[in-house]
């Protein structure tokens, strides 16, 4: 009997240690799951913020290039801080949209140049007592002045028109994809079109001769 109850206390020792050794386990392993998964937040929050931070800096970032570019101005260094310098690579395509603006402003100048000079004349046959003292023959040093005035106001209210502006910037952009031909392909095009026209050339000018030679024995003439 004494070896019985021995025998069923040991094993009821036995359970209650397996029982508390199964709940310290799985109290470690609930431990463990809630450590990763509070780590798990904090990398996605901090992610998050990191991204946040990014967007904003962004925004802020375009923001203040929009507001400089219509401006016209950039924001000035800071004191004992060197102004920088872009140079064409860093204009990127920008730098042909600010080339075709200019090429535009000088082509309005000299048209508004020769409508005022005919303009000028004009009036001064028309109106001869007006311009007695200035005389009919109009005055560049008059005109050049205005016409470069009306140019420079066109060219600005195009340059702050953003579609128009947005429209020159991207053509700019699909230009500056063109691949252009190397120095053998341009001379190997340009005498294949060469070699084509001296053939052309004295091809047709052999058939005009036969056909005349055709029609004289054919007509008698």
């Amino acid at each position: 009997m004494a070896t019985d109850e021995e025998t069923k206390k040991s094993e009821a020792d036995e359970t209650e240690s397996s029982e508390e050794e199964t709940d310290t386990s799985a109290r470690a392993l609930t431990a463990s799951t809630e450590e990763a998964s509070e780590e798990e937040s904090s990398k996605d929050e901090a992610s998050s913020e990191g991204d946040d931070d990014d967007a904003s800096a962004r925004k802020k970032s375009s923001q203040a290039l929009a507001k400089a570019d219509d401006a016209g101005t950039d924001e000035a260094p800071a004191e004992g801080e060197a102004l920088p310098v872009a140079g064409p690579a860093q204009l990127g395509h920008r730098r042909f949209v600010y080339a075709a603006y200019l090429a535009a402003g000088i082509a309005l100048a000299f048209v508004a140049t020769k409508m005022l000079d005919f303009a000028w004349y004009k009036a001064g046959m028309w109106k001869p007592e007006y311009f007695a003292t200035i005389g009919v023959e109009p005055k560049d040093e008059f005109i050049v002045p205005i016409a470069s005035l009306i140019a420079i106001a066109i060219a600005v209210r195009y340059w702050r028109d953003l579609k128009v502006r947005t429209m020159a910037e991207e053509v700019a952009e699909e230009l500056t994809k063109v691949t252009w031909p190397t120095r053998d392909e341009v001379i190997n095009s340009t005498s294949v079109v060469i070699v084509t026209t001296i053939f052309a050339t004295v091809f047709f000018a052999l058939m005009d001769q036969f056909w005349l030679w055709v029609t004289k024995h054919v007509y008698g003439s």
